[in-house]
């Protein structure tokens, strides 16, 4: 289900839906033409009447006012803003689980307007870089972290919509980091962080490598002009590297690899170790139109390997499992899927991915942890990095917009972004980036 769907768990958010912020915010009076309107389109769907019954009495709650009239009230009264912001700190602190005082509480929620903050911040800087002046924050919205004073931009006329848009967007995504964070805190993620890269360091890499020691190499590939897969590699040291120049259709990739061992032989590895940040984790709860944050959590932790053939992917493998019994865990590998020694396809089910991408996938569980692998020859990887329709920036772009996540956060009417048109501009200026 989009986020975009009449029933989305993010409808509180749609601009196009009953629940969307209008020129004026809603102090009207009760009888007035324009409530009356907005009634009628709200009885459409009765569904949309039990989520704002909802709505209405949780924000009640959370202010302590009894009617919208009182709202305008706290507006003007600073005292009794300060006084209902204390107690929303409380309220909040019992509802995310937060051990601690006043301050302690405060620190936390603070550190979840950071993380709202980072979710426009992190689309701004990458897939909507060439846009960031349609979309950038407003200043006045960036620098509250007040649930409680947002919460009265939303009501507040001295504020334009765009501002009072993102005042709700920020609580929105303010309380899934909070959702996010108290899962993390629940399952101790942290700890298992720690325990995993204790593992790969103990048991996995070669015993004569130090921590933190790594070899560069450059790969030097060659790419079809069709679709710009790679149609050879060649991995060379730095000071081979240094008489290449790359011309049209080649790329010249460092990679800096650690090593591990079976037997006597050293096989060289490169290794990303994942531990997604926060703003990462909002947005794929919004991406997968859910506020469950096991979905972001759950699988948080994820390595993915490079290694320069398919015998040294299938030796990386068995290492692993040998690996965990010297560390007195069983490796249990489960939803394997294996698209680099056979012809099939990766039957990726992730909105915008490719069928194109050759990698062997799997989900290793073992010390308490479930750990994501994802595995590529140097030449799947290049196309991973690379290939047209599968290179990951542009799986990201289209992931991102054809989620409706886009639209979601930077509405038509609020930020003037054609999404479809953006969308095919991005991917363009992605590919012309990796050609260049």
């Amino acid at each position: 289900m989009s986020v975009l769907s009449p029933n989305s768990v993010f409808t509180s958010l749609q601009q196009f839906g009953p629940f969307s912020v209008t020129n004026n915010s809603l102090n009207a009076g009760r009888f007035s033409q324009s409530t009356r309107l907005w009634i009628k389109n709200l009885k459409k769907d009765p569904n949309n009447i039990t989520k704002y019954r909802a709505l209405r009495s949780q924000m009640f709650e959370f202010l302590e006012v009894s009617d919208f009239e009182q709202i305008q009230s706290l507006i003007k009264d600073k005292t009794l803003r300060k006084q209902r912001s204390e107690r929303a700190l409380c309220l909040l602190g019992n509802m995310f689980g937060i051990d601690g005082n006043l301050n302690e509480i405060k620190s936390r929620v603070d550190e979840y307007s950071r993380t709202a903050d980072a979710v426009i911040h992190s689309l701004i800087g990458k897939i909507l870089s060439p846009y960031a002046s349609h979309i950038e924050l407003t200043n006045e919205i960036e620098v509250t972290n007040n649930p409680v004073e947002l919460l009265l931009i939303m009501f507040n006329d001295n504020y334009h919509k765009k501002a009072r848009f993102e005042a709700r967007r920020k609580l929105i995504l303010m309380t899934l980091a909070g959702s996010i964070d108290q899962r993390e805190r629940e399952t101790d993620i942290e700890s298992k962080f720690s325990a995993f890269l204790a593992f790969l360091n103990g048991y996995v890499w070669s015993p004569n490598l130090k921590i933190g020691e790594l070899d560069p190499v450059y790969l030097h590939s060659k790419h079809n002009n069709e679709d710009f897969s790679c149609t050879n590699v060649t991995v060379l040291n730095p000071e081979q590297a240094k008489l290449i120049q790359p011309t049209q259709g080649e790329k010249l990739t460092l990679l800096k690899r650690r090593s591990f061992n079976v037997g006597d032989k050293k096989t060289p590895i490169y290794v990303s170790i994942r531990k997604k940040p926060p703003q990462a984790k909002v947005l794929k709860l919004l991406r997968k139109n859910q506020k469950n944050p096991a979905v972001a959590v759950d699988d948080e932790l994820g390595l993915m390997a490079v290694l320069d053939t398919v015998s040294d992917v299938k030796a990386f493998q068995q290492h692993l499992t040998r690996s965990a019994s010297k560390a007195s865990s069983l490796m249990v590998l489960e939803d394997i899927s294996d698209t680099l020694s056979d012809n099939t396809q990766y039957k990726g089910t992730a909105v915008g991915s490719s069928d194109k991408t050759p990698m062997m996938k799997f989900f290793a569980r073992l010390g308490g942890m479930r750990v994501e692998f994802i595995i590529h020859t140097n030449q799947s990887w290049l196309n991973y990095m690379f290939q047209q329709d599968v290179a990951h920036n542009e799986y990201e772009v289209k992931r991102i917009f054809d989620t409706g996540v886009v639209e979601l956060l930077f509405p038509m009417d609020v930020f003037h972004l054609k999404h479809l048109k953006t969308r095919d501009e991005m991917v363009q200026f992605f590919r012309k980036q990796i050609q260049s």
